[in-house]
């Protein structure tokens, strides 16, 4: 019996100190860093004309060929350019559609250590 009783401790002390080791937030996994967007222009709930130009700038660890862009559900064109200072400068127009009506200029992308970000701003489109 006594014999037993050592297996089972035995047992335990492998499947308790396993279970430590999982869960620890070791230091070799990277920290996901998500893409930011500022410089809004036009600023938010400002009124814009139609077909009028809006830009922002990623930060610099988005993937720029990830960033989409969409304006009150509509793709909208935009370019992607590098900034000296670090990040990119994302400009484009706004949809010809669109016209008297509030429109959330919604952002997607992603960045280093495969993390995902959106952003996005609110904007009047006069008519």
């Amino acid at each position: 019996m006594k014999r037993y009783n050592c297996l089972w401790v035995f047992f335990l002390m492998i499947v308790a100190g396993s279970s430590w080791a999982y869960g620890s937030g070791s230091s070799s996994s990277k920290a996901c860093g998500k893409p930011g967007f500022t410089d809004f222009v036009p600023a938010e709930n400002a009124e814009a004309a139609v077909g009028s130009s809006f830009s922002f700038t990623a930060s610099a660890n988005t993937y720029p060929n990830t960033i989409k862009v969409n304006v009150k559900g509509q793709p909208a064109a935009f370019k992607v350019e590098p900034k000296s200072q670090g990040g990119f400068q994302v400009s484009g127009t706004l949809p010809a559609s669109l016209k008297g009506v509030y429109a959330r200029i919604a952002i997607a992308a992603d960045a280093q250590g495969n993390c995902k970000g959106e952003g996005g701003w609110l904007v009047k489109i006069a008519e």
